[in-house]
């Protein structure tokens, strides 16, 4: 499965995140920026394959609420993590990461920020909430959850 590409592709990250403590959020992320820089090889790579699961249609295969979404990896096929791809231009659902939440953010179009941040790795805190939301553009966003912890908003 095309999945795994990716998967493998942040197979390092998945390794590092492992002991970088995501509760300091801009800690981590400058972490983050300077081992796995996005506008090097690794993200290169994951705007490639990216490309490629789009064009295929075996990524971002799902719409909803102007998004379209797809899960890349449960857990156990990735260290722990859960990886999501979102390809979003507007709002997505309200949710709290329970355990954090840590975001490759890819520039898909015009000048876009994912909850303010620039194209680039965005962390967020345990326990944290918000309604994601890319303005300006559009993103396509991996979502990394340790454990896949979410919880999303009852109604």
């Amino acid at each position: 499965m095309s999945n795994d590409l990716i998967v493998q592709a942040l197979e390092p990250v998945l390794k590092r995140l492992a002991t970088l403590p995501i509760a300091d959020v801009a800690s981590a992320r400058v972490t983050l920026e300077t081992e796995f820089p996005l506008t090097g090889a690794l993200g290169a790579k994951l705007k490639e394959l990216s490309e490629r699961g789009l064009k295929e249609g075996w990524l971002c295969n799902r719409e909803g609420g102007g998004s379209k979404f797809s899960r890349v990896a449960k857990p156990e096929k990735a260290q722990g993590f859960s990886i999501d791809a979102v390809l979003l231009s507007g709002d997505g659902p309200w949710h709290k990461h329970t355990k954090g939440e840590v975001n490759i953010c890819l520039n898909w179009g015009g000048v876009p920020k994912f909850c303010g941040h620039a194209p680039g790795w965005a962390v967020f805190s345990p326990g944290s909430e918000h309604v994601p939301s890319v303005s300006g553009g559009s993103m396509l966003i991996f979502y990394l959850l340790p454990d896949g912890a979410m919880e999303w908003k009852k109604t």
